[in-house]
């Protein structure tokens, strides 16, 4: 099967904005391009990944994508998420892939155990999806074949695709694992975040302390 991993990245010098009553600009810069780069690695070092496709309209990640190995998209000024990974699907398809894998670049513990999972969990005609800790969001999104469903990411997420994949009568594969269901958007995020870093395990993640508490 030829797999192809899509990530979409928001220009990283704005990314997490959420968190800007907790974080210094530059400390949000550092968390998203490191979260980025370890998605990105854990891709690219999967077995079962035929490659990554990154679409972002910010040159410094289209850059770091290229330094890791992955191909590159670059996304107008005046695109959203839907439209573009509409877009980047479009491309492999004409690559022949037989399935994308949707990854969020915001996953710092997401691990080669979870690519395993995913994919296992794949068959014909069928999605396998993961969600985020409030079963509201997609934090990952497995289509076979690729463009079988529409994407309809932001809030809701989660319940909209698997609705749009029942409607369609496409087999729909639960995925879940702690490490995908953590993204770092909200200040709590980043406080169970600090957690596991300090336990230290993951050391080519930042440990960053809090500009001040959100309350």
């Amino acid at each position: 099967m030829s797999l192809w991993t899509i990530i979409p990245v928001k220009p990283l010098q704005y990314a997490k904005s959420r968190l800007s009553t907790v974080l210094e600009p530059e400390q949000r810069f550092l968390l998203a391009q490191a979260m980025f780069r370890h998605v990105l690695s854990v891709v690219m070092q999967a077995g079962s990944v035929t490659g990554a496709l990154v679409i972002s309209r910010d040159t410094k990640a289209l850059a770091i994508a290229r330094e890791l190995g992955a191909k590159t998209l670059q996304e107008s000024a005046e695109s959203n998420l839907n439209p573009a990974l509409l877009r980047a699907t479009m491309v492999l398809r004409a690559w022949r892939a037989d399935a994308v894998l949707v990854l969020p670049a915001d996953l710092p513990f997401i691990n080669g155990d979870d690519i395993v999972q995913l994919v296992s969990l794949s068959k014909e005609r069928s999605i396998v999806i993961a969600t985020d800790s409030e079963q509201d969001g997609t934090n990952a999104l497995l289509v076979r074949p690729p463009g079988a469903i529409e994407y309809t990411y932001g809030a809701g997420s989660y319940a909209r695709h698997i609705k749009e994949a029942e409607q369609k009568g496409i087999a729909v594969q639960r995925y879940e694992s702690p490490r995908t269901s953590l993204d770092i958007d909200v200040p709590a995020d980043l406080h169970m975040y600090q957690r596991i870093i300090a336990k230290g395990q993951h050391s080519h993640l930042p440990s960053l302390a809090p500009a001040q508490d959100e309350n």
